[in-house]
């Protein structure tokens, strides 16, 4: 099709999309000038969707009748934070495996034949804070599948064929956490963070993998996984006293265990500023983290520092890393910055960007200079107003299906936080000035205490020669520690 004749559809659709009554004279000269109606978004409580059983079991319950499926997710309060050293993988492992171990009425491969029958899906997963299982199906199906996953988490079989060839399989993993910088800046970051004790970078090896045993997994089971220690939200096309019913029937009669923990230790380690880098030969790009502790989560700045990042760089393109480092200069595809608000321990304040070895002195020194920008200067009003419209008016993704908006109040809950939260949050991120910006930039970022972290090509990388600073070399920002790459399986140096 010719030029011309694409231009023609185009416009076509576009005028078929317009509203009735709309005329051509009508139409905005320019996107920017496209006016919308405030967003009212009205966020319902959580205490709207909230039951207790019976048991003492805390469900979520929110019909969505949209379409005719169920889903279901489980929050359970165990972690990978609970193994001991010497077993690290273990609560991986029970949790993997009590999906895919099968049941003491069905062999693992006669339960995935069940499940499939059904169309379901059901799934078990752990990270260091909580376990997740969740469930879904057809409406038509919600009692076979409910009773597949109470069988599943009341009577796991934990199959020993199955236990060995997931164990083979995580050891392979264990060794290729040095294919990829990715992989070794995201694990150094870890380290370098909170230390090389804390749980947080408790990684399994082949040592602690073949240690763990089918009774370690059984015992592990029989301690956490209950009702005492679970939360539940379940969103479908259901009648909601109906499924209280059901919800009842399925684990009122399930003996309720010794609660989990309801935190976490924190790091005793503290960061040690500098510039640190790790060579791999066999990459022609670097990969550069930058950044320092952050703060805990419910500290009165947290909404004024959810704007300073979206504008540094956490705002995609309209970011000012973004802008600088990727949309001018053209030296990286994946740029940005996060402030983490930590829930159990302080979170991160970090920037990333990954550039070809010779540019990452220049693209370094950028980021720096934006760092150093924003607790120097107030941001402008526009730039306030922007990252303020953009945070608000995605404010709705957050809660696009029922149980994107159950996850996030029982994800609440397990974490001890403010069930009003969001009730607010709108008015309290419409509430941030530039002066408000820059005053918990100042308090918050400290170029002072920067982590540099670069892997990569080491040899390259500290040469720089970008076309537009040749004389620049990464020694210029100071002093580099060499770190030798971990122990694929060990992650010890």
């Amino acid at each position: 099709m010719s030029r011309n004749g694409t231009r023609f559809i185009f416009a076509a659709w576009v005028f078929a999309c317009l509203p009735l009554g709309v005329r051509g004279e009508d139409i905005p000269k320019h996107p920017t000038e496209i006016q919308f109606p405030p967003l009212d978004y009205k966020l319902p409580p959580a205490s709207q969707f909230r039951q207790t059983l019976s048991n003492g079991m805390i469900v979520y319950v929110a019909e969505d009748r949209m379409l005719p499926t169920f889903d279901m997710t489980i929050t359970v309060r165990v972690a990978a934070a609970l193994d001991p050293p010497e077993k690290a993988g273990r609560a991986g492992l029970a949790a993997e495996q009590l999906r895919d171990g099968g049941t003491e009425r069905l062999a693992p491969a006669d339960f995935d034949e069940e499940i499939e029958f059904l169309a379901a899906n059901i799934g078990s997963s752990m990270d260091d804070t909580s376990g997740t299982i969740r469930l879904s199906c057809l409406s038509k199906d919600i009692d076979a599948a409910l009773a597949l996953m109470n069988e599943m988490l009341r009577k796991p079989r934990y199959d020993e064929d199955r236990l060995r060839l997931a164990k083979e399989r995580n050891i392979q993993n264990t060794k290729r956490r040095n294919d990829s910088t990715d992989s070794i800046s995201n694990i150094e970051w870890g380290f370098q963070m909170n230390g090389e004790d804390h749980f947080s970078n408790r990684y399994p090896s082949s040592a602690t993998i073949n240690t763990i045993t089918r009774d370690d997994l059984i015992a592990f089971h029989k301690r956490y996984y209950h009702p005492g220690n679970m939360m539940v939200a379940v969103a479908g096309d259901f009648d909601k006293g109906e499924m209280t019913k059901k919800l009842e029937k399925a684990f009122a009669d399930w003996p309720v265990g010794e609660t989990g923990p309801t935190t976490f230790p924190k790091p005793t380690f503290e960061p040690k500023a500098g510039i640190y880098m790790i060579h791999k030969p066999d990459v022609n790009q670097g990969r550069v983290t930058l950044g320092h502790k952050a703060i805990m989560r419910g500290t009165p700045d947290e909404f004024a520092l959810q704007v300073m990042n979206s504008i540094l760089g956490g705002g995609a393109f309209r970011s000012r890393l973004v802008a600088k480092v990727r949309s001018d200069e053209g030296l990286a595809y994946n740029v940005g910055s996060q402030f983490g608000q930590g829930v159990y321990y302080p979170g991160d304040f970090r920037c990333w960007f990954q550039s070809k070895s010779n540019s990452c002195a220049y693209a370094t020194r950028m980021v720096l200079e934006e760092v150093k920008r924003m607790r120097d200067e107030a941001p402008s009003k526009v730039d306030v107003d922007d990252a303020v419209t953009s945070i608000v008016e995605s404010f709705p993704q957050r809660f696009q299906t029922k149980m994107a908006l159950l996850g996030t109040y029982v994800n609440d809950e397990y974490t001890g936080r403010d069930p009003k939260y969001w009730q607010t949050y709108v008015e309290n991120i419409k509430k941030v000035t530039p002066q408000d910006v820059q005053r918990v930039a100042k308090t918050h970022l400290h170029p002072d205490r920067l982590v540099v972290l670069t892997v990569g090509n080491a040899d390259d990388v500290r040469a720089g020669g970008h076309d537009k600073a040749p004389t620049l070399k990464f020694d210029e920002f100071g002093t580099i520690t060499t770190l030798p790459l971990r122990d694929p399986d060990t992650l010890r140096r």
